[in-house]
């Protein structure tokens, strides 16, 4: 108590917070929790408890009831490890501490803990693996990093004894706080109201809202860095709030609403000082504020796509946390004429490196004067905070590749492969960072459980091709299938199976009972570095694991399909199987699954599936793939194999009479709408052909749009910038002829003769 007392004291005295380990048995660090909380001067209220124990007389959430904090500020935060450790967990809970607090690890006794199995462990146990196959490396690195950052106190309960006091010296403590205390200062000259400076806590703050003021121009573009807890959605709801109160309708996006709530609670309060009333579905929650000229409005990022009819487009879009959104979605905000973005560096959510990286090319290429900001100075603590900067580096928030300079001249023929174990990655920090950070590049949202994932998932294996011991390209694999007849049946009839991702697809979407006997390796990432793209490494990568991993029966991928993406994959000799009905709620894409065979169960396993997606497709696109990118329908249909495409279709079956039907639309009397078989069926072959006719781009487009998925003659006809709905389908009858020229027997060139004369 003594030692707690201790540590509160020097918190608050510095606007730092402290981390208290408590490790013993449960029973035992739950008592000393208890008592604590007890015997320490901090309201119930400031107080919560994140664990499955009973009698704790402050705010007690489950574990899956914790994101409930996100948002909110505590003095302390205590988090039960005994039964569930769960990286993201830790991630979304640290940050919830205010200046002056605590953050209350409890655990099992950390000799002993690597040993343990949890919940969180049983999410990493993927069939046919169970959890002893889980290993407790990630707790090996937590307890490494736990023992070796300041402000971090480790206490045996069981023993009673301080294993490390937390302590840090306050002389050096008040060097460093002289040195990063900045006065704040509003600039003499804004066009943002007073009110709206007078609300923030940091110079920091005012130079970012300053930034912002640059959006009342045409054509421009902020874009704001920073690490979590330095305001940044603050300062964005205060500049959403100044613009609407300047008349401009303001449109804000998020991967979540829950993640821009704070913004709109800043924005909320600027108009409410204003007369602004709140027109959202509850006060406590808004996702619409207006004023009497503008407006402050929450939209979905799956509909950021509709924007681009400039007649509906906002004055201004907000994207907060657009680390966190795919590239392919944050390049149709570039459709807005003004448009800001803030992006956590490092974060749960997701990392600014994607973004800077995949998306800032994009920014930098458009008509928009792009003004940027960072924010470096935190707002609940002070700088330097020794637990921000022990969860950085023990979740890997601060990961990054290789700096170029050591990667730079690396090609296929420079570079060797490796296998990386778990062993060789807790062994080498440096490793363990330049791996970690190539993947957070893969993909938009890559989390801390990725790390445990990497560590010690027993299916997950990372191959990389390295440059002077420096990698330049990495693939995570993970192994799926060789299932029970138990398992599945259990499949087929409706359960999930956890990290079968493919298998479960064709089992209980597609039908197919038998797929999961077979095994397989499904690509879960795959990152090259920035510097030395398109230069191969990733395929040449992907050709190493063909040739060494000849056990298995197929390697497979998913992923949010993009014209790109499925080129490259088709190019690495994947074809498609499946394409989802539904959009990523996040992401706006509908997920593609391909397969590349190794062995003769492979290759029955792609051959039914791709003659089944070949069947469905059709229908599937004049339902509920009606709205989806003509570009991916295009690149899907071009990695079905040219062999399978011929023998499923190369008898056209087709009557007399819908051949002369589709000479008729070719010559210009016939309609197309009267009878779409006949020339859906010659699309479908036509697409599939890779030595068919010779189409254009816009050509293809068309007959996606009209033909396959039959949207409305005026919709494509704007799409695709034919002047009028009837010059978009004269331009269909001469593709449909060039179809005839291809694939039409004796009778259609009679019956086109006939129109000719």
């Amino acid at each position: 108590m003594e030692l707690l007392t201790r540590l509160l004291e020097q918190a608050r005295t510095f606007d730092e917070r402290r981390l208290l380990v408590l490790s013993g048995s449960p029973a035992r660090t739950r008592d000393s929790a208890l008592e604590a909380l007890e015997s320490i001067d901090v309201p119930v209220g400031e107080t919560t408890y994140v664990g499955p124990a009973m009698g704790f007389q402050c705010e007690s959430l489950g574990y899956n009831e914790a994101t409930r904090l996100l948002g909110t500020t505590r003095t302390v935060v205590v988090v039960d490890c005994h039964a569930r450790c769960e990286p993201n967990l830790l991630g979304k809970l640290v940050g919830t501490v205010d200046g002056g607090g605590l953050f209350v690890l409890l655990t099992p006794p950390l000799s002993t803990w690597p040993e343990r199995r949890d919940e969180f462990d049983e999410t990493l146990a993927i069939p046919p693996f169970d959890r002893s196959d889980v290993t407790g490396r990630f707790r090996e690195w937590l307890i490494k990093t736990l023992r070796q950052h300041r402000g971090v106190a480790l206490v045996d309960v069981d023993s009673g004894r301080v294993d490390r006091d937390g302590l840090v010296d306050p002389q050096l403590q008040a060097a460093e706080r002289s040195q990063s205390d900045q006065p704040r200062s509003v600039p003499p000259e804004h066009a943002f109201p007073t009110a709206a400076y007078g609300r923030c806590l940091t110079d920091d703050q005012v130079e970012t809202l300053s930034a912002f003021e640059s959006l009342r121009a045409p054509d421009s573009a902020v874009v704001v860095e920073a690490n979590r807890g330095r305001g940044k959605s603050s300062v964005a709801g205060l500049a959403a709030g100044s613009l609407a109160l300047d008349g401009q309708d303001v449109l804000v996006t998020a991967p979540r609403y829950r993640n821009c709530q704070p913004l709109f609670e800043r924005a909320r309060e600027l108009l409410d000082a204003r007369d602004a009333r709140d027109s959202g579905p509850g006060h406590e929650s808004p996702r619409c504020l207006e004023t009497r000229d503008g407006s402050v409005q929450y939209l979905d990022p799956v509909e950021v796509g509709s924007l681009r009819d400039t007649t509906d487009c906002p004055d201004c879009l907000l994207v907060d946390e657009a680390a966190a959104l795919p590239v392919r979605l944050l390049s149709k905000t570039l459709d807005v004429r003004r448009v800001g973005y803030t992006t956590t560096t490092h974060g749960y959510e997701g990392t600014g490196r994607g973004f800077t990286v995949r998306f800032r090319d994009q920014l930098e290429a458009s008509s928009h004067d792009v003004v940027e900001q960072r924010m470096t100075t935190p707002i609940r603590y002070a700088p330097g905070d020794p637990v921000e900067l022990w969860s950085f580096r023990a979740l890997a928030l601060g990961a990054s590749p290789p700096v170029e300079e050591v990667v730079v001249d690396a090609t296929p023929e420079s570079v060797e492969y490796r296998v990386v174990s778990s062993d060789e990655l807790l062994a080498d920090e440096s490793l363990l960072r330049d791996v970690f950070g190539l993947l957070v590049l893969a993909h938009y949202r890559t989390e801390p459980n990725d790390l445990a994932r990497l560590l010690d998932a027993p299916n997950v294996s990372v191959h990389g091709l390295f440059q002077n011991g420096h990698p330049v390209s990495v693939a995570l694999l993970a192994r799926e299938g060789g299932l029970s007849t138990e398992v599945r049946r259990s499949m087929y009839e409706g359960s999930r199976v956890r990290g079968n991702l493919i298998p479960d697809v064709l089992t209980s979407q597609l039908r197919d009972e038998q797929a999961g006997e077979t095994a397989g390796l499904r690509v879960m990432r795959l990152a090259t570095h920035s510097a030395v793209r398109s230069r191969g490494l990733g395929s040449a990568l992907l050709t190493t694991l063909f040739e060494t991993y000849t056990e298995s029966d197929w390697f497979g991928v998913g992923y949010g399909a993009t014209p790109d993406l499925l080129r490259f994959w088709r190019t690495s000799g994947f074809e498609t199987v499946h394409l989802s009905t539904t959009q990523n709620q996040r992401s706006g894409e509908h997920s593609a699954i391909m397969l590349r065979p190794t062995s003769v169960a492979g290759t029955a396993l792609l051959d039914r599936h791709r003659t089944w997606f070949l069947q469905r497709l059709p229908d599937m696109l004049a339902d509920a793939l009606r709205a989806v990118d003509p570009d991916v329908v295009r690149e899907a249909c071009r990695s079905v194999s040219q062999t399978t495409a011929t023998t499923s279709t190369q008898e056209f079956d087709l009557t007399e009479w819908e051949w002369r039907h589709a000479a008729a639309v070719a010559a210009g009397p016939g309609i197309f709408e009267m009878a779409p078989r006949p020339i859906r069926t010659l699309t479908m072959y036509a697409l599939l052909d890779e030595s068919g006719p010779e189409l254009s781009p816009t050509q293809e487009r068309l007959l996606v749009m009209r033909v396959l998925q039959l949207r409305p003659r005026e919709e494509v006809a704007s799409e695709l910038g034919y002047h009028s709905a009837s010059t978009c389908m004269r331009e269909l009858g001469t593709v449909v002829g060039t179809l005839l020229d291809a694939y039409g027997p004796e009778l259609v060139e009679r019956e086109r003769e006939r129109f000719r004369n």
